[in-house]
């Protein structure tokens, strides 16, 4: 099979050199095997590896080859079903326990980025806005449920004309802001993790795809492509949407979804701040929705559009469309870079954290919201590992369940679904 590289990725041309890890040959072992490369994974061998621990992190590409070197890179707070579902699924108190894990989330990035000299481009600020009243009674409800149930106060209701002010497009009519929340160059945070937990010991190999575990005289063995072999006492599952056959059982429960970015050419300091002027990340609140930052060399990054078919139709010229909803006054302007990814969602949008067995433990389904999240799950974890589960088992209290269809008929019940949702958007 061809290997899939990030060529159109703005980041992947952005991110300078990074290390590159050999692959897994012979054998390897450790305290803890971690799988996968991206931000959950590194900060989960990163967190274990600060405690103590030997552990070896296998990559199936190389690092942030996946979500975590793709994504829109905005930090947002809380979980992607929101904080009313999440009550309904998990109860007050444990959905309350989530969100203030998730607002750990985005201090502890802050402290990882500082701690680590992590040089991926941090700007403090996100915002989400409304395209028609619908959307604007929903962040006004919003916020005050943040304010008065969750003493969340970084957030506040930016107004219609604040809204213009900072934004330079007709399309909102209001928004929020919060100044906890930012944004990064995903890619490089990434794999500014990455060389933070090499620096604390822990080994790193890409281009091993991890095949299968069994257990030998009372300790774990992962299989890799290329006939590495890992021995362990634990087992982390981090890979996510690219988990493949490895863990079926966890396959089930969440799929990917296409999501795409696209990066115009370098618009210059000042047009650039004149599109967001206090260079907050965006993203507005439809189901299908959109997202938008500047880089720090003054480009717009703008992601719009899904697929849940599973096959990719993707094209520049049809986000480039969707940005020219929002900002017209783009017209005039080249698109220097396209690329893709995928999400992992879950049926439910919550995370879904949790053991498959005793001694291998999981984390997946972000669902678009991963981020902040992915890190802070990545402390949970190491800390579970270490003894102290309390905080990760509030996580595997919440159910999940399969995709219905079966693996035939799943993606098109999931797209019968999405028309739903996707005419709401309209109404």
């Amino acid at each position: 099979m061809k290997r899939e590289r990030l060529a159109g990725s703005w980041y992947a041309a952005s991110a300078g050199g990074a290390a590159a890890h050999p692959p897994l040959r012979g054998e390897a072992d450790c305290d803890v095997c971690v799988v996968g490369g991206g931000i959950a994974g590194c900060s989960t061998a990163l967190h274990l590896a600060q405690r103590g621990y030997r552990v070896v992190l296998v990559e199936a590409e190389r690092i942030g080859w996946g979500a975590s070197g793709r994504s829109g890179g905005q930090a947002i707070v809380g979980v992607a079903c929101g904080q009313a579902r999440l009550e309904r699924l998990a109860g007050a108190a444990d959905a309350r326990r989530i969100w203030d894990i998730s607002v750990e989330g985005l201090r502890l990035q802050r402290e990882l980025i500082a701690q680590h000299a992590i040089d991926c481009d941090y700007v403090e600020g996100q915002m989400h806005v409304a395209i028609k009243a619908r959307q604007d009674r929903e962040l006004r409800n919003e916020v005050e449920e943040l304010h008065s149930r969750y003493g969340y106060t970084s957030v506040r209701m930016v107004e219609r004309d604040e809204t213009r002010q900072l934004i330079d497009s007709e399309r909102y009519i209001s928004g929020t802001l919060d100044s906890a929340g930012g944004h990064l160059h995903p890619l490089k945070y990434t794999l500014g993790l990455a060389a933070a937990a090499t620096a604390a010991g822990v080994r790193i190999f890409e281009d091993s795809r991890a095949l299968g575990y069994q257990r030998r005289d009372g300790r774990l063995e992962v299989g890799t492509a290329g006939g590495g072999l890992v021995r362990c006492r634990s087992l982390a599952l981090c890979g996510n949407a690219w988990l493949g056959p490895l863990a079926p059982a966890l396959a089930r429960r969440i799929i990917g979804v296409g999501t795409y970015i696209i990066a115009t050419e370098p618009l210059g300091a000042e047009r650039a701040a004149a599109l967001i002027r206090n260079r907050a990340a965006v993203s507005d609140i439809n189901w299908v929705l959109d997202y938008f930052r500047l880089s720090s060399d003054h480009r717009l990054l703008f992601g719009g559009r899904v697929s849940y078919s599973g096959v990719d139709p993707f094209t520049a010229p049809a986000t480039r469309a969707r940005m020219l909803q929002v900002f017209p006054q783009l017209a005039d302007t080249a698109i220097d870079y396209a690329w893709g990814g995928l999400v992992d969602i879950t049926l439910n949008r919550a995370p879904d954290f949790g053991r498959l067995e005793p001694d291998v433990f999981y984390l997946q389904g972000f669902s678009g919201h991963g981020i902040a999240l992915t890190g802070v799950a990545g402390h949970l974890l190491a800390e579970a590992i270490a003894g102290t589960a309390e905080r990760f088992d509030v996580f595997g209290r919440i159910e999940h369940r399969e995709f219905p269809g079966g693996a035939a008929l799943r993606r098109p019940a999931l797209m019968l679904a999405m028309l739903w949702y996707r005419l709401k958007d309209l109404l």
